[in-house]
Formats: structure tokens, C-alpha cells, sequence
């Protein structure tokens, strides 16, 4: 495997990460990144840097980022956000992977990219149901400015260092691990 290839993967995922925290941040920040040629994309994918994409991406952004601090609309919006993040988690993975034949290029897409998406969205939407039933949603909107500054941060280390991005991907991964643990911990045996 090329490592522009490898590359093209990290990014992939640092950004499918990225949307399990926000589902437009990172798409609009794969728009603008396209539009100035910072990274390429795939070929059928290139309409993602257009003008019109830009501007409805970003629309798309600060709606999602602001109803997130609606108290009762955030856990409203958690029910619809999980599979669009899957969606878009498999789509921004299609539209920066490189140089692999569309059969793989599409199982990496749904399986990394989906995958990582959806467990970062699926454990993002317990934390704020969780903090809504243990704080009636005080800490919702802590929890809100945590996950768009999360979002921000993934994706400019997916577009501009993407293998810092793919560390950062597995110590969150390693994050959630642990912090499954240490709610659902296991029962001693006797």
C-alpha cells in the first residue's frame, strides 16, 4: 500500500471521528479543505468543494452547533444525528481515500469510517442523555461546547497531520473503553 494511500485512511477516519461529535463540522471543513486544494479528493466527490457545498455545509454547521444548546432539542436531535453519522462517517471516507478499488474503498468506508462515526455518536448521545437525566440538562451545553471543540480539533489534525488525527482516534477509542468499564463494571464471581 502507497503511504498516500495510508494517509488518505487516516484521514478518512480522524474525520469519520470528527463526525461522531458533529455531523457538519467535519464535512464542511472537507469542503473548504477540498476548495483550497489543501487535500484531494476522490473524483466523484469533487462537487464537495464547490461554492454551493461551502455555503450549505456551513449553514448545516452552525445550525447543528447551536441546536445543540437547545436543552430538549439536543437529545431530539442525538436520535436523528446517529445514522446521518453513520452516513456521513462512510461518506467522508469515499471521498479522501486514494488509489483502491471501489470494492475496498467502499467496505473501509462503511466499516471504518461508518463504524467510527457511529460508536463516537452512539456514546456521545448516552453522555448527554445521561447528563439530562442525572442533571435535568444543566450540563448539556458543557457537554455540547466539549464535543464542537472535539469536532474542530479531529478535524483539523485529520486534514492537516492525519496520522497525529489516527492517534487521537484510538485514544478515544481507548477513552470510551474505559469509561464503559467503569460504568457497566463486571459482577465478582463467587
Amino acid at each position: 500500500m502507497v503511504p498516500e494511500t495510508i494517509i488518505s485512511i487516516f484521514l478518512g477516519i480522524g474525520l469519520a471521528a470528527s463526525v461522531g461529535f458533529r455531523v457538519f463540522l467535519p464535512l464542511f471543513a472537507l469542503s473548504l479543505a477540498g476548495y483550497y486544494n489543501v487535500i484531494s479528493l476522490n473524483e466523484n466527490w469533487l462537487w464537495v468543494a464547490s461554492s454551493p457545498a461551502i455555503i450549505t455545509l456551513g449553514v448545516a454547521t452552525i445550525l447543528e452547533i447551536f441546536a445543540y444548546y437547545i436543552p430538549w432539542f439536543d437529545n431530539l436531535l442525538d436520535t436523528v444525528a446517529v445514522p446521518l453519522a453513520a452516513i456521513a462517517g462512510t461518506a467522508v471516507m469515499v471521498s479522501t481515500v486514494a488509489d483502491l478499488s471501489p470494492a475496498i474503498t467502499w467496505a473501509l468506508a462503511i466499516i471504518a469510517g461508518g463504524g467510527t462515526a457511529t460508536a463516537i455518536k452512539g456514546t456521545a448521545a448516552s453522555t448527554r442523555l445521561t447528563s439530562t437525566a442525572t442533571t435535568g440538562g444543566v450540563t448539556n451545553p458543557i457537554i455540547s461546547t466539549v464535543e464542537t471543540g472535539t469536532s474542530v480539533v479531529m478535524s483539523a489534525f485529520s486534514i492537516f497531520l492525519p496520522i497525529v488525527a489516527i492517534i487521537l482516534v484510538i485514544l478515544i477509542f481507548i477513552g470510551i473503553r474505559k469509561m464503559f468499564k467503569y460504568i457497566f463494571p463486571k459482577s465478582k464471581r463467587v
